[in-house]
């Protein structure tokens, strides 16, 4: 495909989308479950409040260096498809199949699964869902390499998780427009009630500016251990950043794309930077970092010792809000990969088809809300973020070099932004990615090995007790591999067809 042709927009999909809804998408891609749930394990990783802000704060700029690299690209091929077209740009169809075969079986559809989890979590904590008892989902476990799965633990929770993904597919199925707008509201929502209780955070008697000054009971990690623990809070902190480039996928519908596109990145970025470091410090206000490292429902937490059971039910409302909007952003952008790929007779052929009445991709969107919910059934929340974030780096520093790619093959192609601090933004936000997925695999295989040794103290406790962790790199990369026999499928299906 030469460049004339990446920059034609699909003649079915229509550009409704404008600044302040294209902003929502990248706030609410980001903002979700991550920032309600994540703090306190980082905490428990690193044992220092100086630390812990220290990560969030990093994983935040080496997020802006990613959003400043990908607006580039975004300005200089804006069609729907977003990441897996600038792929296809830069280093040809298969790499291109395998970004857009990974969003599919790990990286968008597991994202759109944990985030809706823990709406159905939240929904729990104010109204008890139904459950089986310990004995029933226990018996149907089943038993894969490195790790059992129990599809029938939670099944309340699970069930409403699926029934919520369901919900927000037909509201995209009925319209761009409709998913904006609600992706519009939701965001807005989320950003008021976060900063609603960093106000009340810092100003109730509850808080006190001495326990973010104030040491862990527990020795904070040194030499090797230190830089694994960093890597595990980290992994946790982009896990909570990461979203910011779901936008590219619907550049063909947004409103004057080369413009709005990268200046939406860089604006919802620094907005989500803002949010994150600010209720991180909320939290520290009221929670000292052992109680932080302790919190299951962090936000829920601090609220509750700030404003009693009613602000703990609010933090769960805001929670919810949160949670939805960004499973409704992730719902409606990451379809269009799926629909651009099927148009190229790179997917199954029917996720091409637009809808007759409301010209979204309704097929695409179906085959979404399918795949999603037996992720829902099989994996659990830490499983499918931990998997989806190491190949997902992976393809982050494939992206940032392919600005270089770019700049050899298209350099006189126009470029309405071009990335700030080139060549040094790129090039650091590279060493990153790779530094990070080394450390990330030594990380993986030491919790593997403390897991297998866990295993052997518990033989006889029972099926839970002794279910093998699973190794979340091999698994991710496994996963990312299945896409290679369907990539020479689709392929023989297109030179059928041609």
């Amino acid at each position: 495909m030469n460049s004339t042709q990446q920059t034609t927009l699909p003649p079915s999909l229509l550009p409704r989308l404008g600044m302040f809804a294209t902003t929502s998408l990248v706030v609410g891609g980001m903002i979700g479950s991550g920032i309600f749930r994540n703090p306190s394990a980082m905490a428990e990783f690193v044992h220092s409040p100086y630390l812990l802000l220290l990560v969030w704060v990093v994983a935040g700029v080496v997020t802006l260096f990613g959003a400043l690299t990908n607006a580039e690209v975004a300005g200089l091929i804006p069609v729907t498809g977003g990441q897996y077209q600038y792929f296809r740009a830069m280093y040809g169809e298969f790499v291109a199949f395998l970004y857009g075969w990974a969003l599919f079986v790990v990286i968008q559809c597991g994202s759109i699964a944990s985030i809706t989890f823990v709406f159905a979590e939240y929904v729990d904590t104010l109204l008890p869902l139904w459950n089986l008892p310990e004995h029933v989902w226990e018996s149907w476990a089943i038993h894969l390499p490195f790790a059992t799965i129990f599809p029938l633990k939670s099944i309340g929770i699970k069930l409403l998780t699926i029934a919520g993904v369901g919900l927000l597919t037909l509201v995209n199925i009925t319209g761009v427009r409709e998913g904006g707008f609600v992706q519009s509201v939701l965001t807005s929502a989320k950003v008021a009630a976060m900063l609603f209780l960093v106000a009340f955070a810092f100003m109730s008697p509850a808080g006190s500016i001495a326990h973010i000054t104030t040491p862990s009971s527990t020795a904070v990690p040194v030499g090797s251990a230190l830089m694994l623990a960093l890597v595990m809070a980290m992994n946790k902190a982009l896990w909570s950043y990461d979203g910011w480039n779901n936008l590219t996928y619907v550049s063909g519908e947004v409103v004057n794309p080369q413009q709005t596109v990268p200046r939406s990145l860089i604006l919802g970025t620094i907005i989500c930077i803002s949010v994150y470091v600010l209720i991180n410090l909320a939290y520290l206000m009221i929670l000292p970092i052992d109680q932080l490292a302790g919190a299951e429902l962090v936000a829920r937490d601090a609220a509750n010792l700030m404003l009693g059971s009613a602000g703990a039910t609010f933090v769960s409302l805001a929670v919810i809000i949160a949670t939805i909007g960004t499973s409704n952003g992730t719902i409606l952008a990451s379809s269009r990969v799926y629909y651009s790929m099927a148009n190229e007779r790179m997917f199954f052929a029917s996720a091409g088809r637009i809808h007759k009445t409301y010209k979204t991709p309704s097929r695409a969107l179906l085959y979404q809300f399918i795949w999603t919910s037996v992720l829902v059934m099989s994996g659990t929340f830490d499983i499918l973020t931990d998997m989806l974030i190491f190949v997902s780096w992976g393809f982050y520093a494939l992206g940032a070099y392919g600005v270089f790619v770019l700049r050899r093959k298209m350099p006189e192609a126009p470029r309405p932004y071009r990335t700030w601090g080139y060549p040094v933004v790129p090039i650091l936000f590279i060493a990153f990615a790779v530094v990070f997925l080394v450390y990330t695999v030594m990380a993986d295989i030491d919790n593997y090995q403390r897991g297998m040794r866990a295993l052997e103290q518990s033989i006889g406790q029972g099926p839970e007790a002794s279910a093998p962790v699973i190794l979340n790199s091999v698994w991710g990369t496994l996963l990312l591999a299945t896409g290679i026999p369907f990539y020479f499928f689709f392929k023989r299906s297109q030179n059928n067809a041609e």
